[in-house]
């Protein structure tokens, strides 16, 4: 994740709303694409739609630019109603998934073409055309026809198109899914560097979590239609409010359980699928006895061959599973229960005499802050 990006800062531009989105519903025939979605995002700010195909958020995404017509609700931009205006007199600009650039133009006609269609003076034009290739780094090129560039180099072509008409806002279509992983992860660095040079405020629609949570100031998750979760890359990984993000955000381990105890500073979850009771140090408003579930990230259970020495939020298994990841090994133990659980330990791991592996012997456990209760 990027610095400005860190889990420690919220994000400082809340009182500068940019983009307003009231109760905007999208219907097509019989079904509803969108339900009554409400958003806000924040001058300047790099905003992410994230969620699997069919969620509704490249329909949102196009309703925005004015592709298609909003069946009720309203679009603010900057304070004005652009819900009914078409697409070609709003300050918006979008960059799609396949870049859209014209084969037979060079890399300057590409991105002179906006400007020539609204009639800017020819001087203007080409001033402002290699403003927008230096500031992507790919004035050098501007001779050369789209099919003579990389995928990476086509979008930053893509990129100085949709930035050299100086929107108020931009729109990102699956950005980076034309790009291969290793060329994907810098440019999607790159893309929010200039972006944050320009000063341009960007929407993204992604089904990529990595890629949101790298790029993004805020993420909206988003399942049939409607938003799940709003907040930080932080906020929805560290604290997910349903069952879906904490499943869809990176990935992590569900108990189910009931609250055996309810106090104001501690809850205690009896599980079928763990033999000791799930110890978690915080308050909750469930009642008792109500059916839980109890999320913990991989990276937060340890997997030893010495029982701990805690009486709670451990348990015991076998390693069924595990793959030396780079960075960290993943570990599959299934329980005595039969419920397998992943953990992540770091790769120095392998280098001590008695790493666990694959038919040990093992007992898993997590501290009392790392579990997160969802409602069922």
């Amino acid at each position: 994740m990027l610095e400005n990006r860190s889990a420690a800062t919220s994000w400082a531009g809340a009182e500068d709303e940019f983009v307003r989105v009231e109760n905007v519903v999208k219907i097509f025939g019989d079904t509803v694409a969108v339900k009554s979605v409400n958003l806000s995002v924040q001058r300047h700010e790099f905003f992410a739609l994230l969620g699997s195909s069919g969620c509704g958020k490249s329909t949102l995404l196009r309703m925005l630019a004015g592709f298609e017509e909003v069946t009720s609700g309203r679009i603010y931009l900057d304070n004005e109603d652009i819900t009914d205006l078409p697409p070609y007199k709003r300050p918006v600009n979008m960059m799609f998934q396949s870049y859209a650039l014209f084969p037979h133009m060079t890399v300057e006609a590409n991105v002179a073409f906006g400007l020539k269609q609204e009639g800017v003076p020819k001087n203007e034009i080409h001033e402002r055309v290699f403003e927008a290739l230096d500031l992507v780094q790919m004035a050098g090129y501007a001779r050369r026809k789209p099919s003579q560039l990389s995928g990476g180099q086509q979008q930053r072509v893509a990129l100085a198109r949709s930035l050299v008409k100086r929107p108020k806002l931009l729109l990102l279509d699956e950005p980076m899914s034309a790009l291969d992983k290793q060329i994907r992860t810098k440019t999607q660095v790159e893309l929010v560097k200039i972006l944050e040079q320009v000063g341009v405020t960007c929407i993204m629609v992604t089904h990529d979590q990595e890629e949101a949570m790298t790029m993004a100031h805020r993420i909206a998750v988003m399942t049939a239609g409607q938003i799940e979760q709003c907040g930080t890359p932080y906020d929805v990984y560290a604290f997910p409010n349903s069952r879906f993000v904490a499943g869809f955000i990176g990935s992590t381990n569900l108990f189910t359980g009931e609250i055996v105890v309810d106090e104001p500073d501690h809850v205690e979850i009896g599980s079928d699928e763990l033999s000791r009771v799930l110890h978690v140090n915080h308050g909750i408003s469930e009642p008792l006895g109500m059916e839980v579930y109890v999320s913990i990230r991989p990276e937060q259970i340890v997997v030893s061959h010495a029982q701990p020495e805690q009486e709670k939020n451990w348990g015991h298994g076998v390693v069924s599973h595990m793959a030396w990841m780079g960075s960290y090994v993943r570990y599959q133990v299934r329980l005595d229960s039969g419920k397998v659980v992943e953990s992540h330990m770091p790769s120095l791991t392998l280098a001590q005499a008695d790493a666990p592996g694959v038919d040990d012997e093992v007992y898993v456990s997590w501290s009392d802050d790392s579990a997160i209760v969802l409602p069922s």
